[in-house]
This record gives C-alpha cells, sequence and structure tokens, in this order.
C-alpha cells in the first residue's frame, strides 16, 4: 500500500493550491480527481467557462457599444451555439494544460478516478483505466466541490430542460429562455442571454435575490437589467413545470403562466460527498452534503481529515477556495502561514458586473456604526463618457467616528477588477481620506472611488489636520 504525506480528493480550485501548496514544501503529495481531466466544476462547468461565456457573448453581441451606435448594432449577425463553444474549449484547453505544468513542476502526482475512504488513514480508488488501487496517507484534504441539484418534480431532458452543467452543450442559443433561481449561477446566465437579445424569464421563489449584497445596489442591478428586457419574477412559487414538447410551460402558484423554448434550472447545489464513504473516516456531513470545519484552519471533525472550497459551503467562490487549500495544507504540513485576510471581494459575473468588499449598509446599521454614504456614477466620470457607460455606480460606506472605510459596492462595467483598490484600502485599515487625497489615472473607472470619496467627504465634519491654522 503506497503511503503519502498528503491525499487531496478533487483538484477544483482548493485542491489545486492545496496540491502546489505541498508540492513546494518538498512533501508527498497525491491529486484524485474523478474525471477524465483535471480542474474539477471550476474548469469544466464552472467559473472559467460561464465567465469565458460572457466574454464571448459581451464581444460578439456588441453589447459594450450599443450606447453609441444602437441597440440594434452587432458586432455578428448570426450568433449561434458554435460560436459560444469556441472561445470556450480553447480556454478550458490552455486551463489543463496551464494546471498540469504546475503539477509537473512542482512533483504533485494524480490519479484519475473515484476514492472511498475505508478507515481513518486509508481510501480505496476505483481508477478510470479500471485498477482497485489501495492508499494510506498522514493528512488528507476533501476538496470535491458540489453537484448540481436536480428535483424529481424537474423534467429534464438534457436538450430543453436542464442544469448548469447541462447548460454549457447546449446545441443551440434559444430564442426564449426560463431560468428558475435567482442565485449566482441563475443571475449570471440570465444577464449574459438577455445581451444576446434572447427573451429570458428569471424565476425566484422568494421576494429578494442576492441577499448578502447592498440592497441599493440591488436596487441598481434589478433597474438596469430590466431596462435590458429582463424578466424578473421575485416571489414566484413554482405549482410545476411541463415539457410540452415545442415548448415548456411554468406553471407559477400566483396563477401566472410562463412558455419559452428552454429551461436552465439554478436553484442550488450540493455538496459532492455521496460516494467518499466518511462514515469509515468517522465523518457525516449536513443535508445538503456538506462538511463542516474550524474555519481558521479548515480540519474536519477527526483532526487530521480537512476539507476546503465548495464542499464546506459558504462563500463558495473559486477566490476563497484557493486560499483556504493553501491555509488547508500548510496546518496539515505544519507549516506556519499567514493568517487570511478578514476581507475579501465577492464577484458576479451578470451584465453588468457586481462586486463587493466589506460590509453593506445593511450590516453597518446592524452593527449600529454612524457613518456616511458617498456614491458616484459611471457616467460621472471622463472614461465613462468615453466607454458609452449610461449605468454603473460605486458605493462607498465610511465611518464617520473613524472616517475608515467600511465597504465598497459596485455595479457596472469592470466592477469585479476595481473592487480590489477597495479591498486594499480596507485592509490596510485606510480612511475615506485616501481617496480625497490621492491622485487617480485620467480618465479612468477608478475615479469614481474619488467622487465618491469626496461626496462621503464633503457632508462629513472636518478633520483638524483640514482646518486652517490661525496666525
Amino acid at each position: 500500500m503506497e503511503h503519502y504525506d498528503l491525499i487531496i480528493i478533487g483538484s477544483g480550485p482548493a485542491g489545486r493550491s492545496a496540491a502546489i501548496q505541498a508540492g513546494k514544501l518538498k512533501r508527498k503529495v497525491l491529486v484524485i480527481e474523478k474525471s477524465a481531466r483535471l480542474g474539477g466544476v471550476s474548469v469544466h462547468t464552472g467559473t472559467i467557462p460561464s465567465k469565458t461565456l460572457r466574454e464571448t457573448v459581451l464581444n460578439l453581441s456588441g453589447w459594450r457599444e450599443r450606447a453609441f451606435y444602437g441597440r440594434s448594432y452587432r458586432v455578428k449577425d448570426d450568433i449561434d451555439a458554435g460560436d459560444l463553444k469556441e472561445r470556450l474549449h480553447h480556454t478550458l484547453d490552455h486551463e489543463v494544460d496551464l494546471l498540469e505544468h504546475q503539477f509537473a513542476r512542482n512533483h504533485v502526482s494524480s490519479l484519475m478516478g473515484d476514492a472511498r475512504f475505508t478507515g481513518p488513514h486509508q481510501i480505496e480508488v476505483l481508477t478510470n483505466a479500471g485498477e482497485k488501487l489501495q492508499l494510506s496517507a498522514d493528512k488528507f484534504l476533501i476538496a470535491t466541490g458540489t453537484y448540481t441539484y436536480r428535483p424529481d418534480t424537474m423534467p429534464f431532458n438534457g436538450k430543453t430542460v436542464l442544469d448548469s452543467d447541462e447548460f454549457l452543450a447546449m446545441a443551440e442559443i434559444p430564442r426564449s429562455l426560463i431560468v428558475v433561481g435567482a442565485g449566482v449561477i441563475g443571475v449570471e446566465y440570465a444577464t449574459m442571454f438577455a445581451a444576446l437579445d434572447v427573451r429570458v424569464t428569471l424565476i425566484e421563489p422568494r421576494e429578494t435575490f442576492l441577499d448578502y449584497i447592498d440592497r441599493f445596489t440591488i436596487d441598481e442591478f434589478t433597474h438596469h437589467v430590466r431596462e435590458m428586457g429582463l424578466d424578473l419574477r421575485l416571489g414566484s412559487p413554482i405549482e410545476r413545470v411541463e415539457d410540452r414538447g415545442r415548448h415548456i410551460e411554468v406553471s407559477l402558484e400566483n396563477g401566472r403562466h410562463v412558455r419559452a423554448d428552454m429551461l436552465l434550472f439554478a436553484a442550488g447545489r450540493m455538496g459532492a460527498t455521496r460516494a467518499l464513504g466518511l462514515a469509515a473516516a468517522g465523518l457525516e456531513t449536513d443535508k445538503r452534503g456538506r462538511l463542516s470545519v474550524d474555519r481558521k484552519t479548515y480540519q474536519t471533525s477527526v483532526p487530521h481529515i480537512y476539507a476546503a472550497g465548495d464542499v464546506i459551503g459558504h462563500p463558495s467562490l473559486a477566490s476563497t477556495s484557493i486560499q483556504q487549500g493553501r491555509v488547508a495544507a500548510c496546518h496539515a504540513l505544519e507549516t506556519p502561514t499567514l493568517p487570511e485576510s478578514p476581507w475579501f471581494p465577492y464577484g458576479i459575473y451578470s451584465v453588468p458586473e457586481i462586486s463587493t468588499v466589506g460590509m453593506s449598509e445593511e450590516e453597518v446599521q446592524e452593527r449600529g456604526i454612524p457613518y456616511e454614504v458617498g456614491i458616484a456614477r459611471f457616467r460621472e466620470t471622463s472614461r465613462g463618457h468615453i466607454m458609452g457607460l449610461e449605468h454603473g455606480m460605486l458605493k462607498m460606506l465610511v465611518s464617520l467616528k473613524t472616517r475608515r472605510l467600511l465597504g465598497v459596492q459596485i455595479v457596472g462595467e469592470g466592477a469585479t477588477e476595481l473592487i480590489h483598490i477597495a479591498q486594499a484600502v480596507l485592509n490596510l485599515k485606510g480612511t475615506v481620506d485616501y481617496f480625497v487625497e490621492n491622485t487617480f489615472n485620467y480618465p479612468t473607472l477608478a475615479e469614481a472611488y474619488r467622487i465618491a470619496g469626496l461626496d462621503a467627504f464633503n457632508r462629513m465634519p472636518i478633520p483638524e489636520q483640514y482646518k486652517a491654522k490661525k496666525a
């Protein structure tokens, strides 16, 4: 039985970063991946494909230029599913090649097959080649991610009623689309296809969506997507879904009906832990298949077994999974590491993008912190005019007592890139004065920070250092 210092189950963002970290520490490490290629859900059906698809849609549709040339403007008149997939396959091949190169350079071994625990320190692997291997390790990291939730009430057929994994393999672009679930995945795909001028209806049973995002920001986003033509139906529980052959019909509890050529079900994901034989290792999951961990070390209830990434639940971001995997590997291999930063950004790659860091206005109010708000519209910047941006907003929350930045919310073009300025200032305990006193490249969208900073600054008490000294 071959023995390893660390065995990692799953090669997504968490497993990948943990493996490379272990390799750099010159430990004997093995990554087990059940799919035919490395990368996990993130590379093959999740983060990378959806963001690639978004960029393809925006480029081919000419969406970014329509403010100048009109809503009828197109870069390519007849966009088909093949156009969307061409760039996708090129990007995925590059990602897998890069990952294989990183593993080889850091002496990380990999094995393709299904793993299950047979004891606290032992696993059995049924390889994709049909072999059964018995392996052992001092430490384990479970980074198996999630799979799509597929309720029995949904008539999935792989062609017109699809889950988010199947959606990328669509044979043709529908003229109309129903998206069920206004979580991150549902919102991203719904707005992408609305940008392609597909008639999209987004159905969410709850009255609100993306509840961890500042409500003012969500209101701004909602106004924009409805202006794009997206039919957003909140507070609309589904009574039944019927495949009528020529169309899909959704009956809502409020008596309304929605018809479309295709339906995407994107309401929830489950931890991919069912086949791991966790009971043999002394582990249990919650009802959604997720593992509980110590959020500082990522140890499960069995100290030598760690878990990281989407399989441990919130925040379920590729970015945080990468950090979690690195921290877990360092702790497992008894190597000192710096603690994770308390403030990390959320990025939602919808059309338009949403990105936030720090507290929302609702959180600030709940904590009873006296605060001021600064707002900048992208159209107020010269760069925004040059780009033809009619929408886009940056909102800044500042403490009245300490003048420190509390949070920033951005909706609009480039939001997921711009947010890192706020992340740096927030983690370095910076104040609103930073944005007022510093020069930003002109013209840029980053100038919105200075505009929002001044907006807040001008409504706050003048600090001593700005008051004129008496002669």
